[in-house]
């Protein structure tokens, strides 16, 4: 694999979309494992250091899924 910015060796891939990303542009993002339900109260297992392209830009906000609702996935 090599990296999505100048083409040398990557020495891992984006958690977020998979580009390969070199030791020099290598970046990290918190990005959440599992969502738990408490009674009202919603925790997540987050890795706080996930490797980030730093292109790819992960949005802040869930997004709606209609056409998964109601339906088996």
């Amino acid at each position: 694999m090599i990296c999505w910015h100048c083409k040398r060796a990557a020495v891992g891939a984006c958690r977020f979309c998979g580009r390969g990303i070199c030791e020099d542009h290598v970046q990290e993002h918190p990005y959440i494992l599992e969502l738990f339900r408490e009674g009202k109260r919603v925790r997540a297992l987050v890795v706080e250091d996930a490797l980030h392209c730093g292109t790819c830009t992960p949005r802040p906000d869930p997004i709606d899924l209609p056409e998964l609702e109601g339906g088996e996935v």
